[in-house]
């Protein structure tokens, strides 16, 4: 009878104990629920990178499962917890998804949110046809179809829909779309939302540049974007000081000191790029305010190259290299978390798809991490740290770039000629 009663003893233990675990696992699910983008956007404990992880020439090759995970577990041990994807056009987002949701049953403490990109175009964008960007592809519809059913699949992983990338900006003239044609998909969302057929805390924006969300030129303030405006829950904004080292070079170059040394002149720069950034945002903030409209912004892409044998390198404006990207990510990073802005930033590893036939060219090197698994100058604290300790990338270990040698790294540093005088940005 004793033996019985121990027996019975213990398997009511170890019921209430099985039944404690299931509760908290259920209480977790139940509080990744109910975070919403309200909780996560402007949060620092929720830091936003910008993500696609292709390791090919071509996007043709998609990252598989097992890289996925690799991918997510690094971003996690730098503190990453929101990503910005791009598109649903392949299955690269769909196993996105699927991989944080393995992570998540594997590791119920696993904590990764996405920004889930619908991509958008004007008809024959990309053909030999000349775009006609008064009218949108037939296939933003199967696009936006496909964003509806991952964020029904997924609505604890999936927190933002953003409508269109850089597709309202008319320098995108492959492909860019009028305001009427993101409100109409934006203004569907948030119809869906009010069905409850999409959660209702799922906020919509589109991401674009700082001048198609009225920041700019007055060409872009037009009807349909203030309503588009006031249609989403926020703007995801994009702001690219780099590039307008060679387009708009007006606030780039070193001060016209002789007493500074070159390090000292390039940050001086640097900052100059982080200011031209923050006054692209105040532009943007200052036209949405004229509107009589408040709500959130937050950088949706923002970034610096560490290479390019064109516009932005030793042949053009001496923008790019690791120690000036190191410099731009610390500084927004600085800024926006100061703020309570949420900072996208562009981008986790380096890619070559994007300029595949030029492998020097400024869009393959904008990762934080490259292709060999290197850590760039802005993470080399965290691998002294130990932050990637018993994490691969392709089976390589993270290591840094230069094997972690600075005098090697400041030999290839570019000091900008062009000179200016060093103005108050109060």
């Amino acid at each position: 009878m004793k033996t019985l009663y121990k027996i019975l003893s213990v398997g009511v233990i170890s019921f209430m104990m099985i039944n404690c675990v299931n509760k908290e696992e259920t209480n977790k699910q139940d509080n990744m629920k109910k975070i919403s983008a309200k909780d996560i956007l402007g949060n620092p404990d929720y830091l936003a990178i910008s993500y696609s992880g292709y390791r090919e020439n071509s996007r043709d090759i998609e990252p598989t499962i097992d890289q996925l995970k690799e991918d997510m577990k690094i971003l996690a041990a730098m503190g990453i917890k929101l990503l910005r994807t791009y598109n649903v056009q392949l299955e690269q987002t769909a196993n996105l998804l699927k991989t944080i949701s393995q992570l998540k049953v594997e590791d119920p403490n696993f904590e990764m949110y996405v920004m889930l990109g619908a991509w958008i175009d004007c008809e024959n964008a990309w053909t030999n046809r000349v775009p006609n960007h008064e009218v949108e592809s037939r296939d933003n519809a199967e696009e936006i179809g496909r964003a509806i059913v991952l964020a029904k699949k997924y609505p604890t992983i999936v927190k933002i829909i953003a409508v269109g990338n850089e597709a309202m900006v008319k320098w995108a003239e492959s492909y860019y779309v009028q305001p009427g044609v993101i409100l109409k998909w934006v203004n569907h969302l948030q119809g869906l939302k009010k069905k409850e057929e999409l959660p209702i805390d799922l906020w919509i924006t589109s991401s674009d540049n700082f001048a198609s969300w009225g920041g700019g030129e007055s060409e872009y303030h037009v009807n349909d974007l203030t309503n588009l405006i006031k249609a989403v829950d926020y703007i995801s904004l994009h702001t690219y000081p780099m590039h307008d080292t060679h387009y708009n070079p007006a606030f780039w170059g070193v001060p016209n000191n002789e007493q500074l040394s070159d390090l000292e002149k390039i940050e001086v720069a640097m900052l100059h790029a982080k200011d031209y950034a923050v006054s692209q945002y105040q532009s943007t903030l200052n036209y949405m305010k004229s509107l009589g409209v408040n709500k959130p912004i937050h950088i949706g892409e923002t970034g610096w190259a560490s290479n390019s044998n064109k516009e932005y390198g030793d042949h053009g404006s001496k923008a790019t290299d690791e120690y000036k990207e190191a410099l731009y990510y610390k500084y927004m990073r600085d800024w926006t978390k100061e703020k309570g802005i949420s900072c996208f930033y562009f981008e986790a590893f380096d890619e070559s798809w994007k300029d595949a036939e030029n492998i020097l060219g400024s869009e393959n090197h904008f990762g934080l991490i490259n292709l060999k698994s290197q850590a760039k100058y802005a993470l080399w604290d965290f691998v002294d740290k130990g932050v990637f300790n018993g994490i691969t990338r392709d089976g390589q270990e993270i290591t840094k770039t230069y094997n972690g040698n600075m005098a090697l790294l400041l030999n290839d540093i570019l000091v900008p000629s062009k000179k200016f005088k060093v103005m108050n940005h109060e």
